[in-house]
């Protein structure tokens, strides 16, 4: 006897205890129940029900003790910028340049989040923390990508391209990419703006059913940053990788406005050292940052967050009087193409599954959609740098986070990582680089443009000797006569 397409899915449903995402077939019209067919289809059941085991097990072990098997990062591993002669520093920075102008080096964007805690519904990449210039995020990280472009060709004679991919999720892909066209790719050519979208996972109740969030589909949630090395693979972002000949890429997210993207310093420091993978960290600050610390944890690399280490742990302190774990994660990084095809292909599957609790909403057993007012469920995310401990060679670079460091999650009235702070850390840096140049500044807001300066570079002939008064805002001949967007 011939199944139907019913039955078949039916069948499939009920043999990994799923068969209550049908319970309303009957009460759906034909558009819902393809739209529904569709979403059951787009899950594999053998490997969701593997997930729910193993991330109900990570929860269990949340309390294991850590301590005994903890390790500062050795010394030899971590390059401190403030501690490195600038000798050095500029030997990394021309290796980096050649290998940007040789067309090797690519930025991976982790750009799916949407700006709700911030009070927007755009991508948060589109936010703008009212600067004079009025840039977004994306627009300010476009600029140094051009800048640096520049830069690089002005010391090596080689006109080189930075491919920018940029991650995406369902629900900022669409008003990206038309951000993006309606301000003509901020300068840079089109074929070099790789959008892709993230996947998503279905959300779980606490018996490990599947939850509908409306009687026709099923509930999903974006798979965390860690869901990158998959996209990279199933979306033919490696194959292109592969095609252009990129050798480099520098990962990170979407929401440090500090961002060095692309740092030649950091990329050349990788590529003498013959790292695949590699993390830029700042120093922590307190013993009770709510920050991850890379460590080594049974003898491999990896980020322990900071709701897992242990007071003690947190608190011991080096004879110089620095925190012994002190290697703050700021979602930094630099892989290897090989590194990430090595990952995608071998060890994705394995990565560490983080399980969050949350407040699910969802259709119950009377039909209704129920809003709950605690945690019902559970979201299952990877994270991206759980792919450390698969490294051969693994390297930090300390970077200062004055200079390099200053995210944005929350609204001004959280006082914290919001548009205030991390628009006075813009300010405090670029009267600094003015200062350096030999400018000097009468008060505080101060704004240089990617387009002129990368990182407070060719500022001498514009500033030595003169006298600035805030508010200050330098700009290039390429800048928009607008200054928006």
């Amino acid at each position: 006897m011939i199944m139907t397409a019913f039955e078949q899915i039916r069948e499939r449903l009920e043999k990994y205890g799923q068969v209550h995402l049908l319970k309303y077939w009957n009460e759906i019209n034909e558009e819902q129940r393809r739209q529904l067919k569709s979403d059951i289809e787009e899950l594999d059941l053998v490997e969701l029900s593997g997930f729910f085991e193993r991330a109900t097990l990570s929860i269990a072990d949340d309390g294991e003790k850590l301590y005994n098997r903890l390790q500062p990062i050795p010394d030899s591993h971590v390059l401190s910028v403030c501690r490195t002669p600038k000798s050095d520093l500029r030997t990394f920075e021309e290796e980096g340049f050649k290998q940007i102008s040789l067309g090797r080096v690519g930025v991976l964007l982790m750009a799916g989040g949407q700006g709700t805690r911030l009070g927007s519904k755009n991508p948060k990449g589109m936010f703008n923390v009212e600067l004079r210039s009025q840039k977004s995020l994306f627009r300010i990280q476009a600029e140094r990508i051009l800048s640096l472009q520049r830069l690089a060709y002005e010391h090596t004679g080689i006109e080189g391209k930075i491919t920018w991919y940029i991650m995406t999720s369902e629900a900022t892909m669409e008003p990206t990419i038309h951000y993006f066209e309606e301000n003509n790719y901020f300068g840079l050519r089109k074929k070099d703006v790789y959008m892709f979208e993230q996947g998503s996972l279905p959300c779980f109740g606490f018996d490990g059913k599947i939850l509908l969030d409306e009687k026709w589909s099923v509930s999903k949630a974006p798979d965390g940053n860690g869901g990158i090395y998959r996209a990279l693979r199933d979306q033919g972002v490696l194959a292109d990788m592969t095609k252009r000949g990129l050798m480099y890429l520098h990962a990170h997210s979407v929401d440090n406005i500090l961002i060095k993207v692309a740092d030649p310093v950091f990329i050349g420091y990788c590529v003498i050292e013959n790292a695949d993978c590699a993390a830029k960290v700042v120093e922590k600050s307190q013993p009770n940052e709510a920050v991850g610390v890379i460590c080594v944890v049974d003898g491999k690399c990896q980020v322990v967050e900071y709701s897992e280490l242990s007071a003690k742990a947190a608190e011991m302190r080096n004879s110089d009087g620095r925190l012994t774990f002190n290697a703050g994660s700021i979602c930094n990084h630099f892989f290897t193409t090989t590194f990430l095809q090595k990952i995608a292909d071998r060890y994705e599957k394995e990565l560490k599954l983080h399980v969050a609790k949350k407040k699910i909403p969802f259709i119950d057993n009377s039909g209704a959609r129920i809003t709950p007012d605690k945690p019902n469920g559970i979201k299952i995310e990877k994270f991206v740098f759980d792919v450390f401990e698969y490294a051969e060679k693994f390297v930090a670079v300390e970077v200062s986070r004055s200079e390099e460091f200053s995210p944005l999650k929350n609204v001004d009235s959280v006082g914290k990582e919001c548009p205030t702070t991390a628009r006075n850390d813009v300010f405090k840096l670029h009267k600094k680089f003015i200062e350096d140049a030999g400018g000097i500044v009468h008060g505080d807001e101060c704004e240089i443009s990617p387009l002129l300066s990368y990182f407070g570079e060719g500022l001498t002939h514009i500033c030595k000797g003169k006298s600035f008064t805030s508010p200050v805002y330098l700009k290039s001949s390429l800048d928009p006569l607008n200054g928006h967007l």
